[in-house]
């Protein structure tokens, strides 16, 4: 870009705030010049305010480390300091869509993570190789705000972006009926094994609210923009099951699919590999190249091994094969925090700006 945007990150003490700023360190096109906490953290320098919580592999990059934290509830403030933010904070959902408001209305631009506007009607909810035009709700979004340039978007749960992208290319062949399991890292409930001992070597099977956000999200993902709102798609039926285990990053997938028309297992294969979207046309930043990998191997994808593929923006596939219920089956493996979280959301602020819905302030 010929100018550099100035970018906040609301929840930054946090698991996805961490996430945030490590990733944007060095981006070529935003630069956060402000991080934002609870009234707890605020004041303090960031790298104090992380100090024996840091949970990412490189350290704190040295010029945000410098940074003072600001109170997220101080809109006014913060919102001078920059040209828009990002949102990871750790609120309810009433007051998380009260302070995301409260931000859009003070013409910043804001990209969430978090969950509290997925339902709005008018609010993109956007996986960008996926629904991209899903943007143009902005512009009805602005009229009902009676903004310029304020606005949220959101971008889904991290729990189905393994399994949602693999299905997508497949959406001529008219899938009806989807049963997925998720086997979810710690980090996708801000824990590291050493925060939460009790993980180890163990399993539980339920982590709340993820099983809904599963089944329905991808409904308006697929939905239609009519209106000035979406549509949410009729089909295909999910169910969804989604397991806590004790693996630091990393949410892995296993799927049965139903089809209206049952395609070769190899032209599904070849679709997956040929897919591309918006962001990779546009040589975005954060876009994968590819943005799916298939592999051969009957035990690939592994968590360890490949959720950073992509720098942890593709999705990773393996075990396609008939299954004697539905069409066909096959595992499929997600970065929860990158990929699902905040590299979910800068690639979505990179196609907000191509596409001209984010300016410099």
């Amino acid at each position: 870009m010929a100018r550099e945007f100035k970018v906040g990150v609301l929840g930054a003490t946090g698991m996805v705030g961490q996430r945030f700023v490590s990733l944007l360190e060095g981006h070529p096109w935003f630069k956060v010049t402000a991080v934002a906490a609870s009234a707890k953290s605020a004041g303090q320098p960031y790298r104090s305010a992380v100090a024996g919580r840091w949970a990412m592999p490189a350290p704190v990059p040295a010029r945000v480390g410098d940074l003072v934290v600001g109170d997220a509830s101080d809109v006014k403030r913060i919102a001078g300091q920059v040209d828009f933010v990002f949102c990871a904070v750790d609120m309810t959902k009433d007051e998380t869509r009260a302070l995301e408001d409260a931000y859009a209305m003070a013409e910043t631009p804001l990209i969430s993570n978090n969950s509290a506007h997925r339902a709005t009607p008018d609010v993109p909810m956007m996986v960008p190789e996926i629904n991209p035009e899903h943007a143009e709700l902005i512009v009805s979004q602005r009229k009902r705000l009676g903004t310029r340039r304020g606005f949220v978007a959101v971008k889904p749960n991290c729990s189905l972006q393994s399994y949602v992208p693999v299905i997508h290319p497949l959406r001529e062949f008219g899938p009806n009926k989807v049963v997925v399991a998720t086997y979810q890292a710690l980090s996708g409930a801000g824990k590291t094994l050493e925060t939460w001992p009790e993980m180890a070597d163990n399993v539980i099977p339920y982590i709340g609210g993820e099983e809904e956000k599963s089944q329905n999200e991808p409904m308006k993902i697929w939905g239609r923009v009519e209106n000035g709102r979406v549509t949410p798609a009729a089909k295909p039926a999910i169910v969804a099951h989604c397991i806590r285990v004790p693996v630091s990053d990393g949410h892995l997938a296993a799927v049965s699919l139903g089809l209206d028309k049952k395609p070769p297992r190899d032209e599904i294969i070849a679709r997956w590999r040929a897919y591309s979207g918006r962001p990779q046309a546009l040589n975005l930043p954060s876009a994968p190249k590819p943005f799916l990998i298939y592999f051969d191997e009957d035990n690939r994808p592994q968590t360890r091994l490949d959720r950073d593929a992509g720098n942890g923006m593709a999705v990773t596939i393996g075990r396609l094969r008939d299954d004697p219920l539905f069409d066909y089956r096959f595992v499929a493996l997600s970065h929860n925090t990158v990929r699902g979280a905040a590299g979910g959301a800068i690639l979505t602020a990179e196609l907000l700006v191509a596409d001209g819905y984010i300016a410099t302030a």
